[in-house]
């Protein structure tokens, strides 16, 4: 077992519970939706930083019947509203500093090229080129193998988005996450990060920075609002060489899965790969508390991030026609391209088809090792998937 590992531990333990006590792609351009007109400026100061969305005044605005895109518009006047594919984002779990990763899953988990079956921890330490790898039965027992990797990322045993409880991965003594961990080097210190789907990241987002029950007192839509300013500010990032974001409020509060609630998590469905744009690269869209309403924000004070166009275009939905529909019942412009009128049908009626070349991904993955692994030392923004045994 790593040297010092019970210490690091307990220190970690500490450190989650005074943050916890102190907390309160493809290439193709992503259409623009819409453009909002330019509103007035005027100086905001409350709680935080106080500039963007105003939470406390989104909520306020939902209550009195405004939608998302209302609230936003009225925050970030200008800006313009545009959707992409889902795609990973890197966050610094800081809570991990300085520590050994230690993971275990309900499920179980892949590292280092090797099945880790449910009751068996990981110890990763990372290495100049990978990582020291240690397992053990539990958290603190027998130690089980000890080898090295290159590859170092600890994986759930099933690849995919919004899976359960069961297949996530564990701290030892710490959150839960989605997607995977893995360990890099900063300056010769420890770092985790977490790589996952940014609307999976999104579902443990949300309720940290806003009150779920909001949504039982009108503020639905403040919370659709939330999650598209919340999307885009994570997109816009790039603070380090190894990740985007972090997990703290010094980004925006991350706490793995501890806060997931199925009314933030509908919220974020509901406004799936929505992003705020200026002059077409993903908006900083910063926000706080601001108990006053807030007032709209000067968006070109607000950096940008990276252009739509290094990011999926969103898929066309597939849409379901009844048969005794029609061509000519039928408004041209919401037909997707992906279904055609049937020339055997002699009334025009319109016959889904799938498009060549799709096949249901299989799920499934197994514990060889990643032929092309993406580096710790990059953040690939094209890159659809996280790493993982082939």
């Amino acid at each position: 077992m790593p040297n010092g590992y019970l210490r690091r531990r307990r220190r970690r333990r500490r450190l989650i519970a005074l943050s916890l006590a102190a907390a309160t792609l493809a290439t193709a351009t992503a259409g623009l939706l819409w453009a909002w007109p330019k509103g007035s400026i005027r100086p905001l100061a409350g709680p935080g930083h106080g500039r963007g969305l105003s939470q406390t005044g989104a909520f306020n605005q939902a209550v009195d019947g405004s939608t998302a895109e209302q609230i936003l518009a009225h925050y970030y006047p200008g800006a313009d509203l545009g959707e992409i594919a889902p795609v990973p984002v890197r966050v610094r779990i800081a809570q991990q500093d300085d520590s050994t990763l230690d993971v275990i899953s309900e499920s179980g988990l892949f590292v280092a090229g090797r099945r880790v079956i449910p009751g068996q921890a990981a110890h990763l330490t990372p290495t100049a080129s990978g990582a020291d790898v240690t397992i053990t039965t539990g958290c603190d027992g027998e130690i089980l193998w000890e080898g090295t990797t290159d590859d170092p990322w600890v994986y759930p045993m099933v690849d995919g988005t919004d899976r359960p409880a069961e297949e996530h991965l564990e701290l030892c003594g710490g959150y839960s996450y989605r997607g995977v961990l893995g360990v890099t080097l900063e300056n010769g210190e420890p770092r985790t990060v977490n790589e996952v789907n940014i609307e999976d990241y999104l579902l443990g987002v949300v309720p940290a920075e806003m009150v779920p029950n909001w949504a039982d007192q009108g503020g639905t839509e403040a919370l659709k609002a939330q999650a598209i300013a919340a999307r885009s500010y994570a997109l816009a990032e790039s603070r380090y060489p190894y990740a985007e974001t972090c997990d703290t409020t010094d980004c925006q509060m991350y706490p793995g899965t501890e806060k997931e609630d199925d009314r933030t998590s509908a919220a974020v469905r509901a406004t799936a790969g929505r992003v705020l744009l200026r002059d077409s690269h993903i908006l900083r869209s910063e926000y706080s508390a601001a108990p006053d309403g807030g007032s709209p924000m000067n968006i070109e004070n607000l950096e940008v991030g990276p252009a739509v166009s290094e990011f999926p275009s969103a898929p066309i939905p597939s849409v379901e026609i009844p048969p005794d529909v029609s061509l000519s019942d039928l408004i041209p412009e919401l037909l997707p391209s992906d279904q055609i009128a049937d020339p055997a049908t002699p009334d025009g009626t319109v016959k889904p088809v799938v498009p060549s070349g799709t096949a249901a991904p299989s799920t499934a993955i197994t514990p060889t090792p990643p032929v092309n692994p993406v580096p710790l030392h990059t953040t690939p923004r094209l890159t659809t998937a996280f790493p993982k045994p082939q």
